[in-house]
């Protein structure tokens, strides 16, 4: 019996421990990435992407679904680049999918993310019929659900009319590296690379 309670709780930890082992990096991809409309999930007023991206230098779009453990790996993450660079020209969306807009409302207020999200899909059996689905799969992701799912669009670049946004962009199949994104984020707004902090020596405050 203790064997078989010790075998559990190591599968439990495995399976944690895998939830937050997805990490991938940024790397540019052809990719057909249209303009969008959706319902802002507080508000239920709808937010277009071209609109949002305007008068901005580089905006980071966040697919995520709500109860998946690798978006809870890199949400604190991505709040404080959120909260670092909002101000130099950045900007995230988040886009919540395959939960029930409620969800996606406790979600935000559970882990007080203050960057703006709508909702594209509501039910977990709309898995293969998302934008988000065809996107991440025209990219190579071969993940189950494809959260966390991200993609960098630089406004500067993006098609002012029309259906299409961008032939082109920066995505990211997995979990940001964050080393690794915070360096990209700070090239792209043209902001020079940050000093490592000094080590204190050892006894010192």
């Amino acid at each position: 019996m203790k064997s078989l309670i010790g075998l559990i709780i190591l599968l439990a930890s495995f399976t944690a421990a895998f939830g937050q082992n997805e990490q991938a990096p940024i790397v540019e991809k052809e990719l057909a990435y249209k303009d969008w409309t959706y319902p802002t999930v507080h508000t239920g007023t709808d937010t277009n992407l071209r609109q949002f991206t305007k008068g901005k230098k580089l905006v980071m779009v966040a697919y995520f679904a709500p109860w998946c453990p690798n978006w809870k790996h890199d949400l604190a993450f991505v709040q404080k680049i959120y909260d670092k660079y909002k101000g130099s020209g950045f900007d995230v969306i988040g886009v919540g999918e395959y939960d029930p807009v409620e969800s996606v409302k406790k979600h935000i207020e559970q882990y007080k993310l203050t960057f703006p999200v709508v909702w594209e899909s509501n039910l977990r059996t709309a898995k293969q019929t998302t934008p988000h689905y065809q996107y991440r799969k025209a990219v190579g992701d071969t993940r189950g659900w494809g959260s966390p799912w991200y993609i960098f669009l630089q406004p500067s670049k993006l098609e002012k009319k029309g259906e299409a946004l961008t032939a082109k962009a920066d995505v990211v199949n997995g979990e940001l590296i964050q080393a690794e994104a915070e360096m990209f984020i700070r090239k792209k707004l043209g902001l020079s690379a940050e000093k490592p902090a000094k080590e204190k020596p050892p006894g010192t405050k």
